[in-house]
Parts: structure tokens; C-alpha cells; sequence
């Protein structure tokens, strides 16, 4: 899989291969800089490589070569981890820190974007289940938001905390998009299911990051809430559709806390 694009570029391995659900990469060296060969093997991956050179480096490792499935890409050096600030105490600083990366992605910028896949398009997957317990809830938030999306534009798609990394005095920044287009609320969704499932259900978390979030991506809070409750169907529903049971139940408990707050906030303003 790499060698062709090892013999075009002149790369020369500085690492072992890494394999994901949707890629396989290669730490190398190119020109003498070390550099991260990506090789993608499923569709939402290529419309992200497509992304990642859209966004040239602003705000996202820059790509410094393409070419078919194949991106060489900036490596991150840095030895800071959002993940290990979120376990041991700084959960709030490495939600404002994706905040602030994640902002730079939604800038404005001059060329046209390419070709992305429609949001809604994600969402058939929860809005074509059976609307049964907790998913009537995630699909009725769906359609709501959908209905009216606000502040379009190209989205990550898939930002939590592994995916901002530390490119030293590159300062943070993104990888692995997944090429989507939508309202940008929703690409802060995903930080309520992470880092990890103990912390993501953690008594009063959910609320907190609520304000963290809206606060530091001048988002309205409600907005966001229901996004979360949203995405926390849809992810639950895909991890069903590939079997990963494990992790189904810890991403519905994020659901239905975030409908909880929904429910307590319209009885507050009922009341």
C-alpha cells in the first residue's frame, strides 16, 4: 500500500505502520522533515483529504504532498496531550483549547471549498430508525436542528480530543476531517463524548462543559445542548451498526443526560 508513494516522494519509513477502521498511515521522513503518510480507505477519509488541503494548514496539519487515496501530511512533535489535560484535572482548558483550533477551521476563506457531503445526509441513520426510548428524543432533536440549520459551513466532522494535537510551535491543530458541511454547533458535540467514557458521564460534566463550550465558541447554549443530544443518537446508532456493543451504552448515557438538562431547563422556563 505505501511503497508506490514511498518511490514518488522519496520517503524513507521512520516508524511502524498504523492501522485504523478507515486508514493506514506511515510515519516518515520527507526532505528531511518528519511527515505522516496517510492512506485512506473509506469515503468519509477521502473527502477529509480533500479538506485538509482546502484548509492549508491553517488551523489543520499541513499537506504537504496528494495524490489518489495518498496524503503526506505534517506530524505532530508536540508532547502535549488534550486527552492526559482532561484526565488529570484541566478538562475545562482542553475544551476551550479544541474551541479555539476548531474556530480556525470555520474561518472564512477565500477559495471555495470543495465537494462535501451534506450533514443531513449523516443524520438519515438516526432519522430512519424506529423511534423508540432514548432515540426519539436524539432523531426529534435531529429534525429540529436540521430543519433550520445556522452559520454553515465546512465541518471537521469528527473533533475530540486525539484529533487536536500538539504541533509544538505549530501551536494546536487539527487531523483526520471527515469532509462533511453543516451548521458549525455541531462539530462541538463530539467533545461531550470524550475523552473517554468515565469522564464523559461524570455527574454535573455535561452541564459544565455546556458553559465552557458555549463560552469559549460563542455558541447559545441551548443550541449546543441539543446538538449534543443529537449526536449522541447518531453516534450510538453507528457504533450498533458495526457492532462495536461496548461502547453503545456509555454514548447513550451521554444522550440521556443531555435530554435530562433539556427536560429540566423546559420545566424551568414552564415554571
Amino acid at each position: 500500500m505505501f511503497e508506490p508513494f514511498i518511490r514518488k516522494w522519496d520517503l524513507a519509513a521512520d516508524g511502524p505502520q498504523i492501522v485504523t477502521p478507515t486508514s493506514s498511515l506511515l510515519p516518515v521522513f520527507f526532505n528531511g522533515r518528519v511527515a505522516m503518510l496517510k492512506v485512506a480507505t473509506d469515503t468519509k477519509e477521502k473527502l477529509g483529504a480533500n479538506l485538509m488541503m482546502w484548509w492549508n494548514g491553517e488551523g489543520a496539519a499541513e499537506v504537504f504532498e496528494h495524490f489518489g487515496d495518498a496524503i503526506l501530511m505534517e506530524r505532530a512533535t508536540g508532547n502535549r496531550s488534550l486527552f492526559e489535560m482532561a484526565e488529570h484535572g484541566q478538562d475545562d482548558e482542553a475544551s476551550a483549547i479544541i474551541c479555539a483550533a476548531t474556530a480556525r477551521l470555520h474561518q472564512t476563506r477565500k477559495q471555495q471549498s470543495p465537494e462535501l457531503l451534506p450533514l443531513a445526509h449523516w443524520f438519515n441513520a438516526i432519522l430512519e430508525r424506529p423511534r423508540e426510548g432514548i432515540f426519539a428524543d436524539c432523531a426529534r432533536a435531529a429534525e429540529l436542528l436540521l430543519s433550520e440549520p445556522r452559520d454553515v459551513c465546512p465541518l471537521h466532522g469528527d473533533i475530540h480530543h486525539a484529533n487536536i494535537l500538539d504541533f509544538g510551535n505549530r501551536g494546536w491543530l487539527a487531523i483526520d476531517p471527515k469532509g462533511v458541511i453543516g451548521e458549525r454547533t455541531f462539530d462541538y458535540a463530539n467533545i461531550f463524548c470524550n475523552p473517554n467514557h468515565h469522564i464523559a458521564t461524570t455527574a454535573g460534566r455535561l452541564e459544565r462543559q455546556l458553559r465552557v463550550i458555549a463560552s469559549s465558541a460563542d455558541l447559545e447554549e441551548t443550541r449546543l445542548l441539543h446538538w449534543v443530544l443529537a449526536w449522541a443518537g447518531l453516534s450510538a446508532t453507528w457504533l450498533i451498526e458495526d457492532k462495536l456493543q461496548e461502547h453503545v451504552e456509555p454514548t447513550l448515557q451521554v444522550a440521556r443526560i443531555a435530554a435530562a438538562v433539556v427536560d429540566s431547563r423546559s420545566a424551568k422556563i414552564s415554571s
